[in-house]
């Protein structure tokens, strides 16, 4: 049986201008075998059962040389597998995706071009660089800055080139630049043309270097511009304080801010987004992670065998609402089976999860928190009422005895634990005592607990701003010797967020 080769187009670098066709090819993949300039992020949309396979291309230095990967695609598409082939870019521009599928053809193997985004155009684009611009730019070329070297001599027509064309992107030239540039003069460019080098366009670490075609060798090494970088050659290039939209602070103001986010991997994807619209680098080290309650369900199972008993039900966390309902279908019911009971959720992000459910709920305090719940329900509660609180293993008693304190009997019911997740902490200790990143985030006290736990101490973060969701993490920071820099004034995602995003009222260095 022959199996399927899809070489897709992971786009520039941003992990979200990958197309949804590419998406969908990646859902159903056996084997992804992709390359250095893709994020990794994109993987996620890979079954977590598809072998992934990193055939990552440096300059001067490759994982696997290109006869190979091709050979590689040959030998799993050979085995009747599903092969995602993901390469930066778009396959055709200076990706060598011809090459790979001329050998698929050779030997009779089926496969599928799916374009990319390239970065000839992307990456100018985010530095606010329109490759053509009315009565500015008509004509553009894409130029590889990297020829092959076992070619011989070079068929650059630098002559026509130079001046034939408006605006010039150059995909892998800064280490060539010298040679670039002086060809470019030679043929008739002049050295006071505009020109721009960007580095890790599209993404949040996005670098752009303005100058001309005379001094830009000069001025790369000054700032030690590294690949991966364009070149790009024009007077689009005077366009850029104007059309400058990524990396302008008055929109973006996180924009050169490395944020580390610590939520459990299955909960980040909200603030990670969040953050990252305001222009920050977000890396995800997951401090927790969620399983199943260490007694077992038996509690929560009993409850739910019983629920016509209670009276009202109170959710803490998004977290708890999903774990209970995953319970109430294991069992064989639905949200009928809450029955005239009233609900109470701590939180909007709780009470929009229990409306993915059908369930509007009845009591949302202003305050996110126990004595929040408890003050609202105060006078709510029947005589001798019954509350269900499924929730989190470990938890502040403050909600049961302050229900308790108000005549209730409450049932506490766990349907879910948290625990630290898998992180290589002395690396990460490393990092974060070294400036590594400018701020870290809390979104609970077991957060901030297992954070604490992987790094084997505080102490790496004395020197990072900290943000809390709200003043119970806070207080668990405190307690662990984390003073936080800011605590959100609305205990959500959203004021999170605003909370990040006001630490930083002064640009970073390199802004």
């Amino acid at each position: 049986m022959k199996g399927m080769v899809y070489l897709v187009g992971a786009g520039p670098g941003d992990y979200r201008l990958i197309t949804m066709k590419g998406v969908a090819c990646l859902r159903q993949a056996d084997v992804v075998v992709y390359d250095r300039l893709a994020d990794e992020r994109i993987l996620q949309w890979a079954p977590a059962a598809a072998e992934r396979i990193y055939v990552g291309k440096a300059s001067s230095h490759h994982t696997m040389k290109q006869e190979d990967i091709s050979a590689l695609l040959v030998e799993k598409a050979q085995e009747g597998k599903t092969v995602v082939r993901l390469k930066g870019g778009d396959p055709f521009v200076f990706g060598r995706g011809g090459e790979e599928g001329m050998l698929l053809a050779q030997h009779g193997l089926p496969f599928e071009v799916v374009p990319g985004v390239t970065s000839a155009i992307a990456v100018p684009a985010y530095a606010g660089i329109p490759v053509t611009h009315r009565a500015v730019a008509t004509s553009f070329a894409v130029v590889t800055g990297h020829e092959d070297p076992t070619k011989g001599a070079s068929n650059m027509r630098w002559d026509k080139l130079a001046t034939g064309v408006d605006t010039l992107v150059f995909l892998m030239g800064i280490a060539n630049l010298p040679k670039i540039t002086q060809k470019l003069m030679e043929n008739g460019r002049g050295a006071d043309t505009p020109a721009a080098v960007i580095r890790w366009g599209t993404k949040p670490e996005q670098r752009v270097l303005v100058t001309t075609v005379g001094q830009a060798s000069a001025d790369v090494e000054k700032a030690g511009l590294k690949p991966p970088a364009i070149f790009i050659v024009g007077d689009v290039v005077k366009l850029r304080p104007e059309l400058r939209w990524f990396d302008r602070l008055s929109q973006r103001p996180l924009f050169g801010r490395r944020v580390l986010v610590t939520r459990a991997r299955s909960q980040a994807s909200q603030l990670t987004e969040d953050l990252e619209r305001l222009g920050a680098e977000v890396v995800e080290v997951p401090a927790i992670r969620l399983a199943a309650p260490s007694d077992g369900y038996a509690a929560i199972d009993a409850a739910i065998a019983s629920l016509m008993d209670y009276q009202w039900l109170v959710f803490t966390s998004a977290n708890g609402v999903a774990a209970f309902f995953e319970r109430l279908a294991a069992a064989g019911r639905d949200a009928r089976a809450l029955g005239y009971a009233q609900v109470a959720a701590i939180g909007t992000a709780t009470a929009a999860k229990l409306r993915e459910y059908g369930i509007r709920a009845d009591v949302v305090p202003a305050e996110f928190r126990a004595e929040g719940v408890v003050a609202a329900l105060k006078g709510k509660l029947p005589p001798h009422a019954r509350v269900l609180l499924p929730r989190a293993e470990v938890a502040r008693e403050a909600l049961p005895e302050g229900l308790r304190a108000l005549g209730a009997t409450v049932d506490v019911a766990p349907v879910y634990r948290t625990e630290a997740a898998e992180a290589d902490g002395a690396a990460l200790a490393a990092e974060v005592a070294a400036g590594a990143y400018d701020a870290v985030t809390f979104t609970s006290s077991s957060t901030v607990k297992n954070l604490v736990h992987i790094l084997g101490s505080s102490a790496p973060l004395a020197q990072v701003k900290t943000a809390c969701i709200g003043p119970v993490t806070a207080k668990t920071a405190q307690s662990l010797g984390i003073t936080p820099s800011a605590v959100a004034e609305t205990y959500t995602i959203a004021g999170l967020t605003e909370a990040v995003a006001a630490l930083f009222k002064e640009p970073p260095a390199e802004a």
